[in-house]
């Protein structure tokens, strides 16, 4: 098999395309004997977004046979089908119905008839065609010849050949059996049974029905059309002791996201017009009622026109953004309130131009800097580019719009709603209030001198240091992204290669019967030897091809997150030990796989070993994993190598088939025949009925090499008009052997691989990376050669042994070395916006000062929430430095305009009347990008998010409104000689 993986944005039908063309003009190449590659395309479209379960009650077990439940599910998918815009359909388990044709080795030997004469009478008779045309008196009939056989009696009596002057039927030597399918796999369901006593379970076989949706459906539309049809259905087709048990539905799971979204959308909307009315005043809490929901409408509009649809990512950009497009608003508003409340006389509408562009540039470029910091996390390349690209393409179109509705609209509205001229105005008659006041007394002994600054300035340099520090001592831990809060968990079942059916299925009961004890699970299938229906995790680790006898896997549904106390993990981690009981032959592998919240990866931690040749390779790799097993937080761990697979070699006896006359075509055709089975056609029963496969072969129990086998008669005919025959076991050597190793080539390039999940103290494949490669510097390695470590890109030298770590690690390498460029270009970005509103080059470089202590906040934050630092998080941290920036940029305007005033005032008189008056807003909009934050605080993906915004905003702001002004005073206020009155600028 041969996995093409494509760049992320490819398109899927360019891809099949080009992957057909490729092996279309190397046909030449494919070694004889090989038939042409079949291409199967697989992508996020084939994911099931309905999976219904079909089960018999238990009561009503034994009326239904796999073949049964397989019709059934075949008529319920039928009907399905014809709902709009549904994709992939498949089902999982049952068994077709068969007519099969089961040879008797013995008795095909007493009769002296070969398995060739038995199928060719078979195929032969089971013919249907149209043979011509025939007229009859002017009529032109079409000429149909035979028919197809129907059953028992047709099949059983047929002639095949005569002996001693008696007939031998199909009967005489074969049975024939109308029944299901022999094929290797089984389904059962384990639910709660309603009638028994509380808490009693019941296993009953099953079969599962999955439908995907088309690309660019709407999976919610999609998944609520198909509970539609499906009630219809249960009237006139499902029988009334089937019962259809709904084990995914995606659909209700975005809904149920999105409606929780669009609540917490609203309450951060009413919050932030509550703070609005308490700080400010109610008619500005109405303007921002009014700002809010145009700023999303607008935002909604562009993303419709970028072609972002309305997702859980798309939705958590709003959330986020919510807390910034009122920044604009939010300044305007409370400066006209100011002006306003100065009282000097001005005409109202004077003052709310004055005061609109008293902020208006200021704003301009504050509002820019935000877009700047959003704007290059657009180009994250890999998995998590199309992730996260609505948070930064929404949140910029958010704060664009919301200008544009803060200069505009929000300046009218205060108007409209304003008193008449003669009334009292609202809002404080002076300009810094109760918060400018408690702003003097704390900023007063830092700016008191300079070394006072220089004192406080460096008790906040050592603090972010500090709060760095909680990333050395892992206290603060990063990762990719969190666990989910999922309702599904997945355990994985690898027998040893050559294990029976049975025997996975009694290791899926075991793990089954375990998995009822949890309080939190709800029903489990348990798939033996037929992958269950994938999701976007087994897309990517290829679970849809998990079809050989010793492969199983359990699905374990959970109740609803509302309805449960732990989270997904939590419930995993508690799986994962009570999985150690279960009872399974040795070198079973038994994994806990949760649903990732984002790109998932073959393992969460995954070694590719390189070397000079496959001795060295697998030497190298059973010692890696041996040092796996000794981390204590890492488990689940496997190989690529597994074990080889049992093998009977049955060889020709080239001596005894000359002796015999015996042609090597006719035993390699009769030893296929006899192990693997021939299909010889269908049986059409009309009636809109699907036709039943006729097909010669061996019951299971006859799948064994013993001397009822190897009787099996073989023609011996090289002699003209021989018609004699001998026994397979006459010119055949049967041996007992190891199958080949698996092989496994990356890009061109001899690998084996290491894999394994971790749980504990590190979850984060960082953590695991690291103490492995300790581990390994550390162990005796004998004569092998210690392997090289590479942390990215495949060695370009094989000469000596070489550990690529792959896996989760190099989505976080990628994706956080793509948004430290983002962050280098969002602080390039900014400093430009800064540079060209200032006009100067040293000036920016005060504003991005307290960049850096959203650090202290956001590392705390996770320290004391034990969140891990993620990719979301990252994108608060960089969001937040056009945020501060923002806050820096209205402070600094303030101050050199209070300094071109001319008034006679000092550096710190001049510093103090800025923070206070500007301290107001700034807290404002500080509280209202919380708030929006606080919404999405207990979401497992975005919490990361919440935690920078919400700790580092409160941080950050504290600290820049009291940062800044130690700043002039250190560089710009004057020698201690100068008069206390005289300014510099």
């Amino acid at each position: 098999m041969v996995t093409a993986r494509f760049l992320v944005g490819t398109k899927f039908e360019d891809a099949i395309l080009r992957v057909h063309e490729k092996i279309r003009a190397n046909l030449d190449r494919i070694p004889v004997g090989i038939p042409e590659p079949l291409i199967v395309g697989r992508g996020i479209n084939d994911v099931a977004v309905t999976v219904l379960t079909l089960s018999p009650k238990p009561e009503a077990a034994g009326r239904w046979t796999d073949k049964d439940l397989f019709e059934l599910a075949d008529k319920l998918r039928s009907e399905l089908m014809k709902v709009e815009n549904i994709g992939l359909t498949y089902i999982s388990g049952g068994a077709a119905q068969q007519i099969r044709v089961e040879p008797d080795p013995e008795k095909l030997s007493l009769f002296g008839i070969t398995l060739q004469q038995l199928v060719g009478k078979v195929k032969d008779a089971n013919r249907s065609f149209l043979a011509g045309q025939v007229r009859d008196g002017g009529i032109v009939r079409n000429v149909a010849a035979g028919q197809t056989l129907t059953g028992i009696p047709d099949i059983g009596l047929l002639l095949i050949s005569s002996r001693d002057g008696r007939p031998i039927y199909v009967k005489d030597v074969a049975s024939v059996i109308v029944g299901p399918s022999t094929v290797e796999r089984r389904v059962w369901n384990d639910a709660r049974d309603e009638k028994a006593k509380s808490g009693e379970w019941s296993r009953v076989p099953a079969v599962s029905v999955a439908l995907a949706k088309r690309a660019g459906a709407n999976a919610v539309v999609v998944s609520g059309e198909i509970a539609e049809r499906l009630k219809e259905l249960k009237a006139r087709l499902i029988p009334d002791d089937i019962q259809v048990t709904v084990t995914r539905d995606y659909g209700e799971t975005a809904n149920e996201k999105a409606n929780e979204l669009l609540f917490h959308l609203g309450l951060a909307t009413i919050s932030i017009v509550v703070l609005i009315a308490i700080a400010i005043g109610w008619r500005e809490a109405l303007v921002t009622l009014v700002v809010i929901p145009t700023t999303i409408l607008l935002t909604m509009f562009a993303a419709n026109l970028m072609g972002y649809t309305i997702n859980r990512v798309s939705l958590f950009a709003l959330i986020f953004s919510i807390g910034i497009l009122v920044d604009d608003a939010i300044v305007v508003v409370e400066n006209i309130a100011r002006h306003w409340g100065l009282r000097d006389g001005r005409p109202r509408l004077q003052a709310t131009i004055e005061a609109v562009a008293e902020v208006g540039n200021p704003t301009v470029v504050a509002t820019l800097t935000v877009v700047a910091a959003l704007l290059p996390m657009l180009f994250v390349s890999g998995l998590m580019g199309p992730y996260m690209a609505p948070i930064p393409a929404n949140a910029s179109a958010a704060m664009l719009f919301s200008f544009f509705v803060a200069v505009v609209v929000a300046p009218w509205l205060m108007l409209r709603l304003a008193p008449k001229e003669g009334a009292a105005a609202h809002g404080a008659a002076h300009d810094e209030g109760r918060l400018g006041w408690v702003y003097r007394r704390i900023a007063s002994p830092i700016v008191q001198s300079k070394r006072a600054s220089w004192i406080f300035l460096l008790g906040v340099g050592i603090a972010t240091l500090l709060s760095m520090i909680l990333f050395v001592t892992k206290s603060v831990t990063v990762k990719l992204l969190p666990f989910d809060n999922k309702s599904e968990i997945a355990v994985v079942v690898d027998l040893p290669e050559g294990a029976s059916l049975e025997a996975t299925e009694r290791v899926l009961f075991g793990v089954a019967d375990v998995a009822r004890g949890l309080p939190e699970a709800t029903s489990l299938q348990s798939y033996a030897g037929t992958p269950a229906p994938f999701n976007f995790n087994g897309l990517v680790r290829h679970y849809y091809l998990r079809e050989r006898p010793e492969l199983g896997e359990v699905q374990v549904n959970l109740s609803a997150r509302g309805e449960r106390k732990r989270a997904s993990h939590d419930i995993a981690l508690d799986l994962r030990q009570r999985l150690k009981a279960v009872d399974a032959p040795q070198g079973t592998s038994i994994k806990v796989v949760e649903v990732p919240p984002g790109p998932p990866v073959l393992a969460t931690l995954l070694a590719e070993i390189y070397g000079p040749d496959a001795t060295t390779r697998r030497q190298v790799a059973g010692e890696v994993k041996k040092i796996f097993a000794e981390v204590p937080f890492i488990v689940d761990i496997d190989d690529s190598i597994g074990e080889k697979r049992p093998r009977l070699r049955l060889s020709i006896d080239q001596e005894r088939l000359e002796f015999f006359g015996v042609e090597q075509r006719d035993v390699y055709d009769t030893i296929q025949a006899l192990f693997g089975g021939i299909s010889v056609g269908y049986s059409h029963r009309g009636e809109d009925r699907n036709p039943i496969e006729i097909a010669v072969h061996l019951p299971k129990r006859g799948l064994v090499w013993d001397e009822a086998l190897a009787s099996t008669p073989v023609p011996a005919n090289t002699l003209p008009g021989s018609k004699t025959v001998v026994e397979l076991g006459q010119v055949v050597k049967a041996t007992m052997e190891e199958g080949s190793p698996v092989i496994f080539r990356r890009d061109g390039r001899f690998a084996d691989m290491v894999q394994a999940e971790l749980a504990g103290r590190f979850e984060a494949p960082l953590y695991g990376m690291m103490e492995v490669d300790k581990r390994i510097e550390s162990h005796d390695w004998g004569s092998l050669p210690k392997p090289a470590i590479s942390m990215h890109g495949q060695p370009t030298e094989e000469a000596r042994p070489t550990l690529l770590w792959d896996g989760e690690w190099e989505i976080t390498w990628v994706t956080f070395r793509d948004m430290g460029a983002a962050f280098g270009a969002a602080i390039l970005g900014i400093y430009v916006l800064v540079v060209a509103q200032f006009r100067s080059f040293r000036l920016p470089l005060v504003i991005l000062t307290p960049i850096p202590l959203t650090l202290i906040g956001i590392l705390v934050g996770h320290w004391i929430l034990r969140a891990p630092f993620t990719a979301t998080s990252m994108i608060g941290f960089i969001a937040l430095a056009g945020i501060i920036v923002r806050n820096s940029i209205l402070l600094v305007d303030f101050i050199r305009h209070s300094q071109d005033s001319g008034r006679a005032k000092s550096l710190r008189e001049v510093v103090l009347d800025a923070g206070a008056i500007r301290f107001k807003p700034i807290l404002l909009t500080a509280l209202a990008a919380m708030i929006g934050a606080a919404t999405i605080l207990l979401d497992p993906i975005f919490q990361g998010l919440a935690i920078s915004l919400l700790f580092g905003l409160a941080s950050s702001t504290l600290l820049t409104v009291l940062v800044i002004p130690a700043i002039y005073i250190v560089l710009r206020s004057p020698p201690s000689a100068a008069p206390e009155g005289q300014s510099t600028k």
